[in-house]
């Protein structure tokens, strides 16, 4: 019976668990108080991660992401302390605009919506 999640998946999610906690318990840093990672990209061999985040002031992103990966190698040794696991990947974190995205596309068919009312009016 095949597993229902990868190694990779599992790995993932318990390495975005733990950065939650070492970024809340450990950094202690003001600026990264709103941040929440959405979600791991792990390499085939687990060496590297590539962590994607998101704020909720989006004109501070590029500092999170600054001070993140400033943190990378403090956070990494913690990290690796937590999972136990045989190698620790490589940290890199990119922010995710996938909701600033979602919340444009929102707006742009609610325009769209509103321009066809309006057309249907007449």
């Amino acid at each position: 019976m095949p597993k229902e999640f990868s190694r990779s998946q599992r790995m993932g999610e318990q390495i975005r668990r733990e950065l939650a906690e070492l970024v809340r318990d450990e950094l202690r840093d003001p600026r990264l108080t709103w941040v929440s990672f959405t979600g791991i990209k792990l390499s085939r061999d687990l060496g590297y991660a590539t962590v994607y985040f998101s704020v909720l002031n989006q004109e501070e992103h590029k500092q999170a992401a600054e001070l993140l990966n400033q943190a990378a190698g403090f956070l990494r040794h913690h990290l690796a302390v937590r999972i136990r696991a045989r190698t620790t990947p490589e940290l890199k974190f990119i922010y995710d605009d996938s909701l600033e995205r979602g919340a444009s596309m929102d707006a742009l068919i609610a325009k769209a919506r509103a321009s066809d009312a309006d057309g249907n009016d007449e």
